[in-house]
């Protein structure tokens, strides 16, 4: 299994120096990864590196590879932990697709599927990232990519844990058994599913983009504003990290973090849950944040901020699985803050338990 995971990170490291050769013909100096001269630039470094991995995704479902990896893991799933051959495979694609593609796998059975099935499907979701974006916190965060493999997989028993903890199934779901793993080909060959997954990783880089401006501006007023008021009242917290700090610091202990990287850990926690899991692994990246770190803090951590669970994801979940069952909306909408905080559980469980393990 060592090996397996030694030969991935080495295939994702070079699938990220081949994206600097792309990034480096359209941007020059700026998009060389590391350039002594330039510096780190995050837009012209990182985002490239969403735009190819999302476009390498496009052509394995378009050649089937990833159809196959997915019934793999969904078997397993339903055989060792008793789930539902549908919600098995909502959640085995979760591992590699987004919150709300992976639902697009068992769409037909969508309308129909019991109110825990439907939990576990979101909370999958909330749990995992999708494998597009995951060469992106390797760049940002200087997270070992071994982690990120590991936690998306470890994650996805612990997701259907929480979820029938927390709803329970009462009834009897209609898919017993295996299901076939059905996504929709858009493209007429490979040249045509490259272009689209190119395409698509252009629009959530944009994405990311956009939204770290936004948010990180955001924290920076907000901290501005509590340090205004604790100019005038020395009782009132000098900004929000030390509020979600203090919060989540307990948590982190609890994990496995030692005391003294306690709070940094229970800001980066608190920062995912009320931001999201992008402007965390962006904060953890900044100078003086990961580096400050223990190495054991510093992985759990990673294990820990590895899934979408946030307040945002609610409504980004509600939106896209509800364009697939109309009907189920209002089930998504009192579904969404158990599965959001499902999701977390689920998250913070596999970080305990590869605390446990170092």
């Amino acid at each position: 299994l060592a090996f397996l995971f030694e030969r991935l990170k080495e295939i994702v490291n070079v699938l990220i120096s081949y994206t600097g050769e792309g990034s480096k013909f359209v941007f020059g100096e700026l998009g060389v990864q590391n350039s002594p001269k330039i510096g780190f630039i995050f837009a012209t470094q990182v985002l490239p590196t969403i735009i190819f991995i999302a476009s390498i995704f496009a052509v394995l479902y378009y050649l089937g590879v990833m159809q196959l990896v997915v019934r793999f893991f969904a078997k397993m799933m339903t055989r060792f932990m008793g789930a539902s051959g549908a919600e098995s495979t909502s959640v085995a694609a979760s591992i590699f697709m987004g919150q709300t593609e992976a639902p697009l796998t068992i769409r037909p059975f969508l309308p129909e599927m019991t109110m825990s099935e439907l939990m576990t499907i979101m909370t999958a979701g909330m749990a995992h990232i999708s494998g597009g974006i995951m060469a992106a916190y390797v760049l940002v965060a200087k997270v070992d990519v071994i982690h990120l493999l590991t936690a998306v997989i470890m994650t996805a028993p612990g997701a259907i844990m929480m979820s029938k903890i927390i709803v329970p199934e009462t009834e009897q779901p209609k898919t017993g058994g295996d299901v076939e793993v059905v996504v929709p080909k858009q493209d007429v060959n490979i040249i045509d599913a490259a272009g689209r997954g190119a395409i698509e990783g252009l629009h959530l880089s944009l994405n990311v983009l956009g939204m770290l401006i936004a948010f990180i501006a955001l924290v920076a007023l907000v901290n501005g504003m509590f340090g205004y008021v604790h100019g005038y009242a020395a009782w009132f917290p000098p900004s929000l990290d030390i509020v979600l700090g203090g919060i989540f610091r307990p948590i982190a202990w609890a994990m496995g973090v030692s005391w003294k990287d306690s709070l940094t850990v229970g800001n980066l926690l608190g920062t995912r849950m009320v931001l999201n899991e992008f402007v965390a692994f962006a904060k953890l990246g900044e100078p003086g944040v990961g580096s400050s770190l223990a190495r054991r803090s510093f992985i759990i951590t990673t294990y820990a901020l590895c899934g979408f669970a946030n307040f945002s994801s609610i409504a980004i979940q509600i939106g896209g699985i509800s364009s697939l069952a109309p009907t189920r909306r209002g089930d998504l909408a009192r579904l969404g803050l158990r599965a959001m905080f499902a999701g977390t559980l689920a998250n913070f469980l596999t970080a305990t338990i590869a605390g446990m393990l170092l």
